[in-house]
């Protein structure tokens, strides 16, 4: 591995939480909040970060479910998913909000982060991302497959800064009119940027899900970094 990696803590009031840190080979770079799953900073995302401090960036991934079920790792099937799902019903999100809000003060004030912050999230993380540009608390956005963010509509006009909205044609979880009520909100707006990926489904960025989808994935990716890179520097 070329990239450094640890767990820090981060302060939450008088309490404090955990987060998985990894730094970029050369040393700098902006900032990236990776949000999770309702399957906990596992070895997928551990994953995500890593790739994103080999892509440059000063990459960290906030444990949300720290107030219940500290550092749990969950698999996508089965009574782990159903585990996941309790989590985040169990899980107050404006709490978490400001628990990324932390995390990105934190990794502002770090050495190593050289520009802006961004989030990137992932199913509950990508509507988590959102709600974190809502707050002001990041400079840029990027959500994958989040869902719920057509109930949270009334908050896109708080969003000012850039944001990337990546979604699958084939997510039975996110339908097309729901899309299709978030591109409508952010229409004629220059901050909102939109893809659909025919023939993807839920999930389809992470490697170790039968919904992973190579072509979709690396077509994400790509136009991840090319979005990061013309607004976090």
């Amino acid at each position: 591995m070329s990239v450094s990696t640890k767990w820090i803590d981060i302060p939450a009031g008088k309490d404090s939480f955990g987060a998985y840190l990894a730094l970029p080979k050369g040393g700098k770079g902006p900032g990236i909040v990776i949000i999770q799953e309702i399957f906990g900073v596992n070895g997928h995302i551990r994953d995500v970060v890593e790739q994103y401090a080999l892509d440059g960036y000063v990459a960290i991934a906030p444990d949300i479910f720290w107030r219940t079920a500290p550092r749990v790792e969950l698999d996508y099937v089965g009574a782990d998913r159903e585990r996941g799902i309790e989590l985040m019903k169990k899980t107050d999100m404006n709490l978490v909000v400001e628990d990324i809000a932390a995390t990105a003060a934190t990794v502002r004030q770090l050495p190593e982060c050289s520009g802006k912050v961004a989030a990137i999230g992932y199913c509950l993380g990508g509507r988590l991302a959102y709600l974190a540009a809502a707050s002001g608390s990041i400079d840029a956005a990027v959500s994958y497959y989040g869902g719920g963010i057509h109930t949270q509509l009334d908050l896109a006009d708080k969003i000012k800064q850039p944001m990337l909205f990546h979604y699958a044609e084939l997510d039975h979880g996110i339908p097309l009119d729901a899309v299709g009520q978030v591109k409508e909100r952010f229409a004629g707006r220059d901050n909102a940027e939109f893809h659909l990926y025919p023939g993807a489904d839920h999930g389809f960025n992470c490697s170790v899900r039968a919904s992973y989808n190579q072509n979709a994935s690396a077509l994400a990716h790509g136009r991840t970094l090319a979005f990061l890179a013309q607004h976090l520097q």
